[in-house]
C-alpha cells in the first residue's frame, strides 16, 4: 500500500460518485467467443487486405471515423465506439467529417450497437442513430487505485482505466460484453515517431490513420494541438500506455485473453500474436 494508491482510490471514488451514471446494459450479453477490436492505425489497411474475410466473419468493433472508409460495409462491425466530445458538436460545414460520419451511420444496413459516453447519448441518437443503429451509453470515467476497488467499478460499468484514447474505451467495452478473447488490430500507437517541434516551438503531433484524412480534419487536429507543450503530449501518451496495463490486469482477473495482433505496435501490455 502506498499513499499514491490511497489518493488515487479516494479520488476515483469521488469521480464515480459525481460523474458516473447507470450505463446501458445489453439485454443479452455474449458468453465467450472472440471479438476483433479495430483501432484506426495505418496497419489496419494490411490487416483488411489480407484478412477481410476473417474480420467479416467474426464479431468486430470499429471506432471514430472508421465509417468513412468504404471497407465498413464489407467488414460489417457489430459494435462502434465514439468517445471524443468532438463527435457530438454541431457540424460546421458541408465537408465536415462529422456530417459524413452521420450519413455513413444512417446508411448502415446491418444491426450495429453504437457506444457513446452516457452524457452524449441523447445527442448521439439524434445524430448517428440510424434505422439499424442502437445507441448505448457508457461511463468514460477514469478510475485508478487499488485493484480490489476499481475492478468492481469496471465490472459494474461505472468506470474504466483513464480513457486517454478511444481504443481504451473500446477494449473495456468488449470485455464488458462478455467476450473471452479480444484480438486488437490497427493499434500502432507509434505517435512518438511522428512528434516534432518547429523552430517556433510549436509541437507537431501527426497521428496517421488507415483511412485518408480530409484537409478539414487535419487542420482541426493541428489547431487543437496548438498551445500544448511537449511534456503535456508525452504525459498524455504515458497515461494511455499505463491504462493498457491496467486493462490487462483486469482482463486477466476476469479470465479474458487480449491478443495484440498489430505488427510494430508500441503497446507493451498485451500478449502478441497474429490474426
Amino acid at each position: 500500500m502506498s499513499l499514491s494508491e490511497v489518493s488515487d482510490t479516494l479520488r476515483s471514488i469521488v469521480k464515480i460518485a459525481l460523474l458516473s451514471r447507470r450505463p446501458d446494459r445489453a439485454p443479452v450479453r455474449h458468453r465467450g467467443g472472440r471479438i476483433i477490436v479495430m483501432g484506426n492505425g495505418p496497419s489496419l489497411n494490411d490487416a483488411i487486405a489480407n484478412h477481410a474475410d476473417v474480420i467479416a466473419s467474426t464479431p468486430s468493433m470499429a471506432v471514430n471515423f472508421a465509417a468513412l472508409s468504404p471497407e465498413l460495409s464489407r467488414l460489417r462491425p457489430e459494435y462502434y465506439v465514439l468517445a471524443d466530445p468532438h463527435f457530438f458538436k454541431d457540424a460546421d460545414g458541408p465537408d465536415d467529417n462529422r456530417s459524413k460520419l452521420r450519413d455513413a451511420m444512417n446508411a448502415v444496413s446491418w444491426p450495429m450497437t453504437l457506444f457513446v459516453p452516457v452524457k452524449y447519448r441523447k445527442r448521439a441518437t439524434a445524430l448517428y442513430g440510424g434505422p439499424m443503429v442502437t445507441v448505448r451509453g457508457f461511463n468514460a470515467v477514469g478510475a485508478e487505485g487499488f485493484d480490489c476497488i476499481v475492478h468492481r467499478a469496471y465490472a459494474a460499468g461505472l468506470a474504466m482505466p483513464r480513457p486517454r484514447n478511444v481504443l481504451i474505451a473500446a477494449i473495456m467495452l468488449a470485455v464488458g460484453e462478455g467476450f473471452d478473447e479480444l484480438v486488437v488490430l490497427g493499434a500502432d500507437h507509434s505517435w512518438m515517431k511522428t512528434l516534432a517541434v518547429t523552430d517556433d516551438n510549436e509541437v507537431v503531433s501527426v497521428q496517421p490513420h488507415f483511412y485518408a484524412e480530409s484537409a478539414h480534419e487535419e487542420a482541426r487536429v493541428r489547431h487543437e494541438y496548438r498551445g500544448y507543450r511537449l511534456h503535456d503530449i508525452v504525459g498524455s501518451f504515458a497515461v494511455a500506455f499505463r491504462s493498457y496495463h491496467q486493462i490487462e490486469r483486469y482482463a486477466r482477473r476476469r479470465g479474458v485473453r487480449i491478443i495484440n495482433a498489430t505488427p510494430g505496435s508500441f503497446i507493451d501490455a498485451f500478449e502478441r500474436g497474429k490474426l
